[in-house]
Protein backbone atom coordinates (compact mmCIF):
# COMPACT_ATOMS: atom_id res chain seq x y z
CA UNK A 1 0.00 0.00 0.00
CA UNK A 2 2.83 2.38 0.89
CA UNK A 3 4.64 1.70 -2.58
CA UNK A 4 1.02 2.60 -4.25
CA UNK A 5 0.82 6.09 -2.60
CA UNK A 6 4.19 6.60 -2.97
CA UNK A 7 4.31 5.83 -7.28
CA UNK A 8 0.93 8.06 -6.88
CA UNK A 9 2.31 10.89 -5.05
CA UNK A 10 5.67 10.95 -7.53
CA UNK A 11 3.58 10.85 -10.69
CA UNK A 12 1.26 14.12 -9.55
CA UNK A 13 4.61 16.01 -8.91
CA UNK A 14 6.57 14.89 -11.52
CA UNK A 15 3.18 16.18 -13.72
CA UNK A 16 3.03 19.18 -11.77
CA UNK A 17 6.61 20.25 -12.21
CA UNK A 18 6.79 19.41 -15.92
CA UNK A 19 3.52 21.79 -15.94
CA UNK A 20 5.81 24.64 -13.97
CA UNK A 21 8.23 23.79 -16.48
CA UNK A 22 6.63 24.05 -19.42
CA UNK A 23 4.61 27.09 -18.10
CA UNK A 24 7.85 28.82 -17.55
CA UNK A 25 10.04 28.59 -20.92
CA UNK A 26 6.56 28.89 -22.23
CA UNK A 27 6.23 33.08 -21.01
CA UNK A 28 10.02 33.37 -22.42
CA UNK A 29 11.72 33.20 -19.34
CA UNK A 30 14.49 31.19 -21.02
CA UNK A 31 15.14 32.56 -24.21
CA UNK A 32 17.43 35.70 -24.64
CA UNK A 33 15.12 37.58 -26.95
CA UNK A 34 11.40 37.80 -27.82
CA UNK A 35 9.76 36.12 -29.61
CA UNK A 36 6.89 38.33 -30.16
CA UNK A 37 8.20 40.81 -33.07
CA UNK A 38 6.36 43.80 -33.78
CA UNK A 39 4.27 43.01 -36.88
CA UNK A 40 3.97 45.23 -39.66
CA UNK A 41 3.00 45.80 -43.15
CA UNK A 42 5.75 47.20 -45.61
CA UNK A 43 4.80 48.58 -49.09
CA UNK A 44 6.37 50.73 -51.53
CA UNK A 45 4.39 52.96 -54.26
CA UNK A 46 6.25 55.04 -57.06
CA UNK A 47 4.76 58.03 -58.25
CA UNK A 48 4.79 58.58 -62.37
CA UNK A 49 3.80 60.98 -64.93
CA UNK A 50 2.59 59.19 -67.90
CA UNK A 51 1.01 61.33 -70.87
CA UNK A 52 0.55 64.69 -68.55
CA UNK A 53 -1.21 62.64 -65.42
CA UNK A 54 -0.26 61.17 -62.57
CA UNK A 55 -0.36 57.78 -61.15
CA UNK A 56 0.74 55.92 -58.43
CA UNK A 57 1.68 52.33 -58.99
CA UNK A 58 2.80 49.61 -56.52
CA UNK A 59 6.51 47.75 -56.67
CA UNK A 60 6.65 46.12 -53.40
CA UNK A 61 4.07 44.36 -51.13
CA UNK A 62 1.15 45.76 -53.37
CA UNK A 63 0.43 44.84 -57.52
CA UNK A 64 1.44 46.85 -59.60
CA UNK A 65 -1.93 48.59 -60.97
CA UNK A 66 -2.08 52.10 -61.68
CA UNK A 67 -3.55 53.63 -58.38
CA UNK A 68 -3.46 50.46 -56.50
CA UNK A 69 -6.17 49.95 -53.57
CA UNK A 70 -4.11 49.77 -50.27
CA UNK A 71 -4.63 47.58 -47.40
CA UNK A 72 -3.42 47.40 -44.34
CA UNK A 73 -4.22 45.84 -40.68
CA UNK A 74 -4.96 48.26 -37.57
CA UNK A 75 -2.90 47.90 -34.17
CA UNK A 76 -0.21 47.12 -36.89
CA UNK A 77 2.67 49.38 -38.11
CA UNK A 78 2.09 50.45 -41.59
CA UNK A 79 5.77 51.20 -43.51
CA UNK A 80 4.83 53.45 -46.76
CA UNK A 81 7.46 54.16 -48.94
CA UNK A 82 6.53 56.40 -51.54
CA UNK A 83 8.98 57.20 -54.84
CA UNK A 84 9.08 60.13 -56.65
CA UNK A 85 9.96 58.53 -60.43
CA UNK A 86 7.53 61.83 -62.08
CA UNK A 87 8.93 64.26 -63.82
CA UNK A 88 7.27 66.96 -61.67
CA UNK A 89 7.36 67.39 -57.71
CA UNK A 90 4.54 65.30 -55.98
CA UNK A 91 3.47 64.86 -52.29
CA UNK A 92 0.94 62.14 -51.13
CA UNK A 93 -1.46 63.02 -48.82
CA UNK A 94 -3.72 60.67 -47.03
CA UNK A 95 -7.20 62.20 -45.72
CA UNK A 96 -8.93 61.31 -42.65
CA UNK A 97 -5.34 59.61 -41.61
CA UNK A 98 -3.77 63.48 -41.93
CA UNK A 99 -0.55 61.55 -42.93
CA UNK A 100 1.67 63.43 -45.98
CA UNK A 101 5.00 62.92 -47.50
CA UNK A 102 7.77 66.12 -47.83
CA UNK A 103 7.29 67.45 -51.08
CA UNK A 104 9.51 64.74 -52.95
CA UNK A 105 11.39 66.28 -56.10
CA UNK A 106 12.01 63.58 -59.07
CA UNK A 107 14.08 61.13 -58.28
CA UNK A 108 13.54 61.44 -53.71
CA UNK A 109 11.89 59.03 -52.06
CA UNK A 110 10.00 59.15 -47.99
CA UNK A 111 9.11 56.46 -46.16
CA UNK A 112 5.69 56.99 -44.04
CA UNK A 113 5.33 55.05 -40.77
CA UNK A 114 1.15 54.68 -40.08
CA UNK A 115 -0.12 53.27 -36.79
CA UNK A 116 -3.84 53.09 -37.95
CA UNK A 117 -6.01 52.21 -34.41
CA UNK A 118 -9.87 52.13 -36.10
CA UNK A 119 -10.96 50.59 -39.43
CA UNK A 120 -11.75 53.15 -42.59
CA UNK A 121 -11.72 53.74 -45.88
CA UNK A 122 -9.15 56.64 -46.66
CA UNK A 123 -8.84 58.76 -49.93
CA UNK A 124 -4.87 59.08 -50.81
CA UNK A 125 -4.23 62.33 -53.46
CA UNK A 126 -1.04 64.08 -54.90
CA UNK A 127 -1.44 66.94 -52.80
CA UNK A 128 0.79 69.88 -54.57
CA UNK A 129 -1.26 72.98 -55.22
CA UNK A 130 -4.39 71.15 -55.34
CA UNK A 131 -6.34 67.59 -54.09
CA UNK A 132 -6.00 65.35 -56.86
CA UNK A 133 -7.61 62.03 -56.15
CA UNK A 134 -5.73 58.66 -56.99
CA UNK A 135 -7.21 55.81 -54.82
CA UNK A 136 -8.17 54.49 -51.51
CA UNK A 137 -6.30 52.89 -48.63
CA UNK A 138 -8.65 50.86 -46.57
CA UNK A 139 -7.64 49.76 -42.23
CA UNK A 140 -9.23 46.38 -41.63
CA UNK A 141 -9.29 44.56 -38.64
CA UNK A 142 -7.92 41.08 -38.32
CA UNK A 143 -9.90 39.18 -35.94
CA UNK A 144 -7.75 36.15 -33.99
CA UNK A 145 -8.67 32.88 -34.40
CA UNK A 146 -9.28 32.52 -30.61
CA UNK A 147 -11.60 35.65 -30.89
CA UNK A 148 -14.08 33.32 -33.28
CA UNK A 149 -17.23 32.40 -31.76
CA UNK A 150 -20.07 30.47 -33.22
CA UNK A 151 -19.72 28.14 -36.70
CA UNK A 152 -16.41 29.79 -37.51
CA UNK A 153 -15.32 28.59 -33.93
CA UNK A 154 -16.23 25.11 -35.13
CA UNK A 155 -14.27 25.26 -38.27
CA UNK A 156 -10.70 25.89 -36.84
Amino acid sequence: MKDRTLIIVAIVVGVLALSGIIGFIGQGNIRHVSIFWQERVEQTVVFEDIDGTVQLRGISGIAGDPNPHLITRTSFAYLLTVINNGDTNHRLYIEGLNVQTDLLEPGEQETLVIYPDKEGIYKYFDKRQWLKPLGILEVITVVPSDEFSGIWRDLI
